[in-house]
């Protein structure tokens, strides 16, 4: 084999084309709601580590369990990279009527592009949070969140940080 790249072999590159059941894919007998998502610092040096929190709401009229999940998208890259990636989630249980303020750390090697080395990249990126992948359709209501956040610097080796 020497075709290595992993375009159109998963659906993290497949482009427009969306999984059967992606990740989190599933049915809830109460409703969330997602709010105050907030990243810390907005713009932050190449090898620096995002700080992420967000609020999750249970409105529905029974006690549930929700998957949060954080997705991070470059808005421009040197090298191909997956439409998004996972870089976080968690299960959360949330009494009826409550709410909770989730926080997670996205650590400065997940924006690691490969490019004969893993590089770190300044650029814009996106970050999603909510309890599906982002533009998923589903039958269950769901919301994602989104954010957006600049790295400043020059490109350096992720060893180098």
């Amino acid at each position: 084999m020497e075709n290595y790249t992993l375009e159109g072999r998963t659906y993290r590159y497949y482009g427009q084309e969306a999984p059967l059941y992606p990740f989190g894919y599933g049915l809830s007998y109460t409703t969330f709601r997602y709010r105050d998502l907030v990243l810390s610092p907005p713009v932050l040096p190449v090898c620096a580590n995002l700080t992420v929190s967000v609020v999750l709401e249970n409105t529905g009229p029974r006690d549930g369990e929700e998957v949060v999940q954080l997705y991070l998208r470059w808005e421009q890259s040197s090298v191909p990279v997956p439409r998004w990636q996972l870089v976080a989630f968690r299960r959360v249980a949330v009494l009826a009527g409550r709410e909770t303020k989730l926080s997670f750390q996205v650590l400065a090697e997940q924006r690691a592009v490969w490019a004969q080395d893993w590089r770190l990249e300044p650029g814009t990126f996106t970050l999603f949070a909510g309890g599906q992948q982002p533009r998923q359709r589903v039958r269950a209501p769901s919301e994602v969140l989104s954010a957006r956040f600049s790295v400043t610097g020059a490109a350096r080796p992720l060893r180098g940080c």
